[in-house]
């Protein structure tokens, strides 16, 4: 049987992107989430491998968009409680930390007038030196991004000119040619119609079958036991849950999650939980 990373080659989806299995990982060690002293996540421990999906889900105002920027060290931590590529987050420069760890943001803000073609290219200064220009093979890598989020020909127009969607894509082909080992993406879904909602699926599924991480935060469990390896569920009381999707991801736990009654239904081979 063909591996993912094989079968993705012999698409030639991995022809500007390398197969990467042994660098990426993500280890969190007992990390709190506070916010004005209040205790959001209590103890929050994990070791995610390459190759992994995982989904964040929870209530609004839970604290998924906090726990992704303290992993992203946008946001004070303890000590020695996150770890990226095996180093102690707290010990990394930000440019080190940018070669390693991507974010996408839930709100974009567009503090320069770039154009599509401008943001992308930003994707490839963490890996460049100063006053160092971007390549052939830095464009090359730039044209595929933008041709895999459905971007091509939009190249020339200002980001303040594209519709909520275009701009989510936007921010997401900028992070695949940052391609950092371990993707933080804070509601990757915002803005976008159901077919671009499926196809950025699809590519975060390659992303991770390449050897990275992908850590996304959604509000679709049906999507997430789709796409998903592992789920973090976050809970309204400072409780959490980690573990193998297929595991978590039944109708009493997501009852409990979400205080909503969910029901299984069957979608041809798959089973597929939605709010009742």
């Amino acid at each position: 049987m063909q591996t993912q990373a094989g079968l993705l080659q012999a698409m030639g989806f991995l022809s500007d992107f390398p197969v990467v299995m042994s660098k990426a990982q993500l280890t969190c060690k007992n990390l709190s989430v506070v916010i004005n002293d209040h205790e959001l996540i209590k103890s929050l421990t994990f070791d995610i491998t390459p190759g992994s999906f995982v989904c964040i889900l929870g209530t609004n105002g839970v604290g998924k968009t906090l726990t992704l920027h303290t992993l992203a060290g946008l946001r004070e931590a303890k000590e020695n409680s996150i770890y990226l590529c095996g180093d102690a987050l707290n010990t990394l420069s930000r440019k080190e930390i940018s070669k390693r760890l991507g974010m996408l943001l839930q709100i974009q803000e567009d503090t320069f007038p770039l154009t599509v073609l401008e943001n992308a290219m930003m994707g490839c200064y963490p890996h460049m030196k100063m006053w160092q220009w971007p390549s052939k093979q830095d464009m090359k890598t730039v044209h595929h991004a933008l041709e895999t989020f459905d971007l091509l020909g939009l190249e020339q127009r200002t980001l303040a000119q594209l519709s909520g969607g275009e701009r989510e894509r936007a921010a997401l082909a900028t992070l695949m040619v940052q391609d950092p080992a371990i993707w933080l993406l804070d509601e990757p879904m915002n803005h976008l119609d159901p077919q671009h909602q499926l196809s950025v699926l699809h590519t975060l599924r390659q992303v991770a079958a390449r050897g990275r991480i992908v850590i996304a935060s959604l509000h679709n469990p049906a999507m997430a036991m789709r796409f998903a390896d592992y789920a973090l569920l976050l809970y309204d009381n400072g409780e959490w849950e980690f573990g193998e999707a297929d595991e978590l991801l039944e109708a009493s736990r997501l009852q409990h999650l979400y205080q909503t009654p969910f029901d299984s239904f069957s979608n041809g081979n798959e089973q597929v939980l939605l709010p009742i």
